[in-house]
């Protein structure tokens, strides 16, 4: 984040010399009644995030790199979806408690932004209806989700001030939403219906199947045609594992390296590395398959730190250190204090579902090791906004072992040397304080036990 003075100064800039094009953008703004927590900006792939300077009075100023032209601006419960181009200077209100009738956004680029924010409207208000729609027959729902993709084509064409061009492609964009939607819905109508046999008809999925997925300017512009392409390819990746009996992710990073576009093929391989090679059975084995076909120099560099975090986090290696938590029966504790004990250490949040559809299983496991040598610690990654609602969960559903409270949510030290992208995550560290197992299997899992008694507890 440049000094204030700095942005100051380069806004100044604009005004003076508007003539000469900036290859950044300014965004400022103003936030009515923030709730406790960062406010953070970050970049759909992930691989930017950064937390914003917010003075006592909510405003906050930051320039942003246009490399990247989609940005998520997020307080903790209120996301708001950017877009960038160079020259932008976005001015941005809101107060927090009532988000979506007083969002607004001026200045150079507000157009194409106001235009996003009122699609996400109606986005959300969909999102409501879930399990309603997802319930539909086939014949209701693609019904449904035609009529919602007409709102949203209506909705565009008669929003003022965005150009042609962004127009023409927001258009197709709208279509690979419709596409998506249908992408979703037989896994989404299964948990819904609870019917696990479901499957849609032959002619169901028909313009899927007919998509070209190797247009390189939508998926440099459209989120939804990029989730088609990377569904395309997993599905061709799940088919090879399959066939060849290898690992899923292994079979992803084969069939995303024999795509021809170097654009398509770099992005997939970096976006499912970023995410999924801290999860991989065979680390080094995925980050030299990734190294081998991965031609952006700056994605390498990005995943190559990754990897060199993750051979630090080898089995027998001293365990990152959480220090000085909240602890839900009172004081703080670190994990220093547990040396001399196996520690089951379980990363979670209340707003996880996963994370509490695996409670009775942990609950079963902490029972069945009562009085051995073994802590189970969960740590609440949730934020600071929600410590109230940790506390009640925690007493409500009776949850019992260490529970504590991170110092800094996803940002907490002990989370990012983890490289935690995703929870639950289950770690598994031995009685002098080094790692058994990073990734270990969740209370779910019989394979949990297996390791338990590889380790003797």
């Amino acid at each position: 984040m440049k000094k204030l003075l700095c942005i100051a100064l380069a806004i100044a800039l604009f005004a003076c010399k508007d003539e000469v094009k900036p290859d950044y953008a300014i965004i400022t703004g103003k936030i009515t009644n923030k709730q406790e927590g960062d406010l953070t900006i970050n970049s759909d792939d992930r691989s930017f995030k950064e937390t914003l300077e917010v003075t006592n009075d909510g405003s906050f100023i930051d320039t942003l790199s246009t490399d990247i032209k989609s940005y998520v601006l997020y307080d903790g419960k209120n996301p708001i979806f950017l877009n960038i181009e160079p020259g932008y200077t976005l001015n941005i209100t809101y107060d927090a408690k009532d988000f979506d009738n007083t969002i607004a956004i001026t200045g150079i680029g507000s157009e194409v932004n106001n235009y996003l924010v009122a699609k996400r409207k109606g986005e959300k208000e969909l999102s409501k209806q879930n399990k309603e729609v997802f319930s539909l027959d086939e014949s209701a729902y693609k019904e449904k989700i035609t009529a919602f993709k007409n709102s949203q084509e209506e909705l565009l064409s008669n929003f003022e001030g965005l150009s042609a061009d962004f127009i023409a492609k927001e258009k197709r964009n709208l279509n690979y939403g419709y596409l998506s939607k249908l992408n979703t819905y037989e896994r989404a109508h299964k948990y819904f219906t609870k019917n696990e046999g479901f499957k849609v008809s032959e002619d169901f999925l028909k313009e899927v199947r007919e998509l070209d997925y190797s247009n390189i300017e939508d998926f440099e512009f459209s989120n939804n045609y990029k989730g088609l392409v990377n569904d395309h390819y997993t599905n061709i990746a799940n088919k090879l594992a399959e066939k060849d009996s290898i690992a899923n992710d292994m079979a992803f990073l084969k069939t995303a390296s024999a795509i021809d576009s170097e654009t398509i093929k770099n992005t997939l391989l970096f976006d499912f590395a970023n995410y999924n090679m801290t999860y991989s059975e065979d680390v080094t084995a995925f980050y030299n398959s990734f190294k081998a076909n991965s031609t952006n120099e700056k994605n390498n560099g990005i995943i190559n730190e990754k990897y060199n975090k993750l051979m630090a986090l080898a089995k027998g290696s001293p365990s990152p250190k959480f220090v000085g938590y909240e602890n839900y029966a009172g004081g703080k504790t670190s994990l220093d204090d547990l040396k001399g004990k196996y520690v089951y250490v379980d990363v979670w949040a209340t707003w996880c579902g996963p994370c509490k559809r695996e409670i009775p299983f942990l609950k079963e496991v902490e029972e069945k090791y009562h009085g051995k040598n073994i802590e189970f610690v969960s740590i609440s990654i949730d934020r600071v906004a929600d410590h109230e609602k940790w506390k009640t969960m925690v007493n409500e559903k009776e949850l019992g072992g260490v529970q504590l409270f991170a110092d800094n949510d996803w940002n907490s030290d002990f989370v990012k040397e983890y490289q935690i992208q995703g929870i639950p995550r289950f770690i598994l560290i031995d009685s002098k304080g080094n790692i058994v197992d990073s990734n270990a299997p969740r209370p779910s899992s019989k394979e949990l036990i297996k390791l338990f008694d590889e380790q003797s507890i």
